[in-house]
């Protein structure tokens, strides 16, 4: 698997799969978004089914070839088809294909990245940071996302980012789909998922900022916030003497998966 710069590089690095259960949350956080995946997702008895898919579409995007990205479009167009509600009792409608909704996905899935990179990544330089910000709109194109969409410049990004995070609600159903997935139950949570879910709760709420904390109700104090940054330094240190093939697996497993599923379909 060839990583080289970019969005490639970036994304196959495993360690940013710690930021999925941030980006998770904050696409929860549209009010849209979490109705949508309240009514046609369970994560009571499926409770990784969310995070692994997406990484698979992220990575079939990212690295595959242009049969496998249109097949990945493919299987994400119907997953989405029924996906779809109106309005009602003051709440939103809600449609899986609609483009201001994958831009929101996508722009959890960027700023998720980055918020993980630089914590434990050397930092990119400017040129290399801004060509990474405009490869990333390809996970919201590959879904239907009209390119126009995606702010021109890391800068103008910063900027829409921050308006929509001040005026984003995070409500019930937001709330409990995430209780749900922090808190997998029932006999679709493995032991060894109920076992990392600690660090997972851990990662997850630390990247978030207060604000986002509080609207989920997730706790936080000093002393979780010491644990975390000395999680963040560990990392920081191990993570560049790990060789390529453990940094990289997840992204190599997940296109073997899809490859061998090709061939025997």
């Amino acid at each position: 698997m060839r990583t080289r710069g970019g969005i490639r590089g970036v994304a196959a690095e495993s360690v940013l799969v710690g930021a999925g259960g941030r980006a998770i949350l904050l696409q929860l956080a549209h009010p849209a978004v979490a109705r949508g995946v309240a009514r046609h997702s369970d994560f009571v008895h499926a409770p990784l089914r969310r995070l692994t898919s997406t990484l698979d579409y992220i990575y079939l995007v990212v690295f595959g070839t242009a049969d496998e990205r249109a097949s990945a479009r493919q299987h994400v167009e119907r997953a989405h088809a029924p996906v779809r509600g109106p309005a009602e009792d003051g709440a939103p409608s809600y449609a899986a294909d609609d483009p201001t909704l994958q831009l929101w996905v996508a722009a959890t899935l960027y700023d998720s990245a980055m918020a993980m990179h630089e914590r434990v990544l050397p930092p990119l330089p400017d040129d290399e940071a801004e060509r990474v910000y405009r490869e990333y709109a390809v996970l919201g194109e590959a879904l239907g996302m009209p390119p126009a969409l995606w702010p021109a410049t890391r800068a103008d990004f910063g900027v829409w980012w921050a308006d929509r995070l001040a005026e984003l609600p995070i409500g019930d159903d937001a709330r409990r789909v995430a209780r749900d997935l922090l808190h997998p139950q029932g006999p679709g949570a493995p032991v060894w998922l109920r076992t990392v879910m600690p660090i997972a709760r851990l990662l997850t709420t630390g990247l978030l900022d207060e604000r986002q904390r509080a609207g989920f109700g997730l706790p936080w104090s000093p002393r979780r916030q010491a644990v975390f940054e000395v999680v963040m330094r560990v990392t920081r240190i191990l993570w560049p003497l790990l060789p390529p093939g453990l940094r990289h697996a997840p992204a190599i497993r997940s296109l073997r998966r899809h490859r061998s599923r090709s061939r025997r379909g």
